[in-house]
């Protein structure tokens, strides 16, 4: 590896002398390696080189132009601000086609990241770096990107997709999934809201990031201040619910997502205003009506799509989501069902703490 990895910096032109490489192990897509160069002033910087997954990603050039549209665009309208920066080869490509391997490299930032936490300021922290990354794309033009996951947020296609699992029940296990194929049907039209009103052109087509997990937001290690959002090979034209409602639904439940603790799992209103006041610091001067009154809706929207895409892959047999266990993916649906209870009954405060963020 580290004769490769001194091929693909060449690649990219990056200076110095090459040093050494540590394997990242972050990350289940994508593999990372930090490279670490002496600079002709004797310091040492380091870089970010990926192998990105091409068979998560199909078109892996694609998703690289989104990424550099965008990454540019931030840089050019924030200039002061810290941005990723993806480095060029000779052709002024972000990117390299070695065979079968798509290489790319990026900036390295030191920082920390956190994979949850109940620290409000870590929190109203993250939601600004997401309701700020919003807000520097407000005046993008949408035209110029692409679909890296055709159809990634369609929930009434998702179901369209559940239903036809149900009925081939390829590995027999409809039996053993029918009170949660009840309840999912049974909240059909609540949780195709945002798909169906953004269909309607009620709601605006946004950049959207699509993956607004906490981890990928790097914060500083002292203060805990937002440096930057990362991982954008999902940034495609979307709603901004389906960040906001993501977010919530990873970093406010109780427990993890595939916990089968069910009887513990529940919307955490403190992280959930935490991150509101954040997200709404930045965005709540562009966003419109609508948005607003359907924010707190995002969460179970996103939440139920989740469940239903747990629920397709288990009838069908594992085939997309990891598992450690035969039933993994069906304690995922329980506990996203559960999850999704727990906010519909929460519903009404979830809208109060919204409209009083967005009035701070």
């Amino acid at each position: 590896m580290d004769e490769k990895l001194r091929e693909v910096s060449a690649v990219f032109r990056l200076p110095g002398t090459y040093l050494s490489y540590e394997s990242i192990q972050v990350g289940i897509v994508n593999r990372t390696y930090k490279v670490n160069f002496r600079l002709d002033d004797g310091k040492e910087k380091s870089f970010l080189v990926q192998n990105v997954n091409t068979y998560a990603f199909r078109n892996p050039v694609g998703l690289m132009n989104n990424i550099d549209l965008v990454t540019e665009h931030i840089r050019a309208k924030c200039p002061n601000k810290l941005s990723l920066h993806f480095h060029h080869t000779q052709d002024r490509k972000t990117y390299w086609l070695d065979g079968s391997n798509f290489w790319r490299v990026m900036n390295y930032v030191p920082s920390v990241t956190y994979s949850a936490s109940s620290d409000p300021r870590i929190l109203r922290n993250a939601g600004s770096a997401f309701g700020e990354f919003q807000t520097q794309l407000a005046d993008f033009d949408i035209g110029l990107l692409v679909e890296t996951i055709p159809g990634f947020h369609n929930t009434r296609g998702r179901y369209e997709s559940l239903d036809e699992a149900i009925a081939q029940d390829a590995v027999g296990r409809v039996s053993s999934a029918r009170e949660e194929i009840e309840y999912i049907q049974s909240i059909r039209d609540r949780a195709c809201l945002l798909t169906d009103l953004g269909r309607e052109g009620k709601l605006p087509l946004r950049v959207t990031h699509n993956d607004t997990k906490i981890n990928n937001v790097l914060f500083d290690a002292k203060t805990n201040d937002a440096l930057v959002v990362i991982d954008l090979d999902t940034v495609m034209p979307g709603l901004m619910g389906h960040d906001f409602g993501d977010a919530i639904r990873f970093a406010a439940n109780h427990v993890a997502e595939d916990s089968p603790e069910y009887h513990r799992v529940g919307i955490d209103l403190e992280v959930f205003q935490a991150f509101a006041q954040g997200f709404l610091e930045k965005t709540r001067n562009t966003m419109t009506a609508l948005e607003l009154d359907t924010l707190a809706d995002s969460c179970v929207c996103l939440t139920a799509e989740l469940v239903v895409r747990f629920l397709d892959d288990y009838l069908r047999g594992d085939l997309y989501f990891k598992t450690d266990y035969p039933e993994h993916n069906l304690v995922r649906t329980r506990n996203q069902i559960a999850l999704c209870r727990d906010m519909i009954a929460h519903l009404d405060e979830m809208h109060a703490i919204i409209r009083h963020c967005a009035q701070d």
